[in-house]
């Protein structure tokens, strides 16, 4: 089985003059989101909306009573959590996996297949975070919810400005790479590109400020139980994949081969639109959650939008 557009971005040829565009567009694309995204709106309006329904209770005031209670609001919140601001770098990973096989049956698996190569990466690396929380347990930067004084940075909210920092790095290189402006070590292992996005979305999780991922944390931490956090934490960001999978199974059923037809008719259109995506979420991980956060904390200023 081959995954074609995994590898494409970093063969096809890119102008040089309309990379520099991409480039310069994508990054302000990128800036531009981190002065509209409203955390409030998209984390209590949608995610905790989305988790209540789905537990029949208030997912934010309940506490969560035993282990079978602990692994239903892990699911129920990954999903919700899919609608938060770290997910939106998922959205690189869109291109890879639009085929262009001719049956329903074909699409539907050249889709999952690719992944099931994303999911391992992301389930390995929330999995083993997730034995971390069990083994420190309350001791745990995030643990700690009391809000800091204004002008100064909690331990969990500088554990967050890393863990985002570095991801928000990680897609800036991949998307630079995809353009032809550095080496792409992934160009020959799209397989490992996909495990690659993978563990980057599982590194959410051990920066994830979310609420109802707090709560799920603390939960993990206090049961001192190490399976038991790898498996909430798995669980998590198996709900976060399968919103996913849903999108992009409807989106290859929807599109048939043309969008893989589009993709390829230019030389070079493929690893543009790639990426583009990747240099937008990093721009904005990086700038939203090492900067704007800390024109939250009154420590600088940064531009926001009235909503925000």
């Amino acid at each position: 089985m081959t995954l074609p557009l995994a590898a494409a971005p970093a063969a096809e040829p890119v102008a040089a003059r309309r990379r520099g565009l991409v480039l310069l567009l994508s990054a302000l694309a990128g800036f531009l989101l981190t002065v509209v995204w409203s955390a409030e709106f998209v984390d209590q309006t949608i995610g905790s909306t989305v988790a209540d329904t789905m537990l029949g209770r208030d997912a934010d005031a309940t506490p969560i009573a035993g282990t079978v209670s602990g692994i239903l609001f892990a699911f129920a919140s990954g999903l919700a959590g899919s609608f938060t601001a770290c997910n939106i770098a998922a959205l690189g990973a869109v291109a890879p996996l639009v085929g262009a096989r001719p049956s329903v049956g074909a699409r539907i698996r050249g889709t999952l297949r690719p992944l099931g190569w994303l999911a391992a990466g992301a389930l390995t690396v929330s999995g083993a975070y997730g034995v971390v929380v069990g083994i420190v347990g309350t001791s745990m930067p995030q643990f700690a919810t009391a809000r800091p004084a204004p002008g100064t940075l909690s331990p969990g909210l500088i554990q967050a400005m890393i863990t985002f920092g570095l991801i928000g790095l990680a897609f800036l290189y991949l998307g630079l790479a995809a353009l032809g402006y550095l080496p792409d070590p992934l160009a020959r292992h799209p397989r490992a590109r996909m495990v690659v996005m993978g563990a980057l979305i599982g590194g959410f999780l051990i920066g994830r400020p979310f609420p109802l991922f707090r709560q799920l944390f603390r939960d993990a931490a206090e049961s001192h139980n190490p399976l038991y956090g790898a498996l909430a934490f798995m669980l998590q960001s198996a709900g976060n994949i399968v919103v996913m999978a849903v999108l992009f199974m409807l989106l290859a059923l929807a599109t048939g081969g043309r969008a893989h037809r589009w993709l390829t008719a230019t030389p070079g259109r493929l690893a543009l639109i790639t990426g583009a995506a990747l240099v937008v979420a990093g721009v904005f991980t990086l700038l939203y959650w090492d900067v704007r956060i800390l024109a939250r904390r009154d420590l600088i200023w940064y531009p926001t939008a009235p909503w925000s």
